[in-house]
């Protein structure tokens, strides 16, 4: 069920007994939903914490996900930024674990740390919007001398995109565009920079869920390759174990198939 009609519907008569919401969608998802005055937040993380321990083995899900909120009535439900995700544990060793046992540091900024459940980060950062993101990113590049920074920017996702706001996602790209220059400008002679999607949503469809399309891919670096095409990748897995080969990490044996030889000048 969408989150937003689903509390529209149920709203008043978790208001009225107290019971909370649950639901799922299209994704591996388990979701709580309460109103902050009816069950805390605090309270509601316990719930969840309850559900992700009940929910792994052959029930499991990836992710269990609490959703507080505020209002009166359908008309003003709205969910606030106090949502919190509870993720399986990866199965396997993950990129940011290869960065470092090779001695790099590595940071989570905004939901990565839920998407990996803390596994493999040094620094977890959560932010408030795609703007706020976008200064920790920059704060923390100046920051890091060496290692590995994953940044994702969950209003594309959260705002626009399963709310079918195509008007308010291109106001966002607009905005994060205008901030690109200043990003590249920061990335060193021997960095590489990243910017993709994980599994589309388009703003134009009739779902509110993820509508899988292709996905862009770009990739920067001052000493690497100019307007090379790395052409349709099968997986996500592409750019880890691409970045895996650039920085030479040993011992790090994950999915994928690079394409470093497109793209590197050496």
């Amino acid at each position: 069920a969408s989150g937003t009609e689903i509390i529209k519907e149920l709203g008043i008569d978790h208001l009225k007994t107290g019971y909370p919401i649950i639901y799922t969608s299209a994704d591996s998802v388990f979701q709580i939903a309460a109103h902050e005055d009816v069950i805390s937040p605090a309270e509601l993380y316990r719930m969840c914490e309850i559900a992700r321990r009940i929910l792994t083995g052959e029930h499991a899900v990836s992710r269990v996900i609490a959703r507080p909120f505020i209002g009166d009535s359908p008309e003003n439900f709205e969910r606030t930024r106090g949502r919190k995700d509870f993720s399986l544990k990866p199965p396997s060793k993950l990129l940011q674990n290869c960065f470092q046992e090779n001695g790099y540091k590595t940071v989570g900024i905004g939901k990565i740390d839920d998407l990996y459940a803390g596994v493999g980060l040094d620094e977890k950062i959560h932010t408030r919007s795609n703007l706020n993101g976008i200064e920790v990113l920059i704060r923390e590049i100046k920051k890091l001398e060496k290692g590995l920074i994953m940044i994702n920017l969950v209003d594309f996702d959260m705002l626009w995109g399963h709310r079918n706001n195509p008007h308010g996602f291109y106001e966002e790209l607009q905005t994060f565009d205008s901030r690109l220059p200043e990003l590249l400008a920061l990335v060193n002679p021997d960095d590489m920079l990243i910017i993709t999607a994980d599994h589309g949503n388009d703003p134009t469809t009739p779902s509110t869920d993820h509508s899988r399309e292709y996905v862009p891919i770009l990739v920067y670096g001052p000493l690497l390759k100019k307007g090379i095409n790395i052409g349709v990748r099968k997986s996500l897995a592409d750019a880890g174990k691409t970045i895996a080969d650039y920085f030479q990490l040993d011992n790090c044996a994950i999915d994928g198939q690079s394409f470093k030889n497109l793209i590197s000048s050496e």
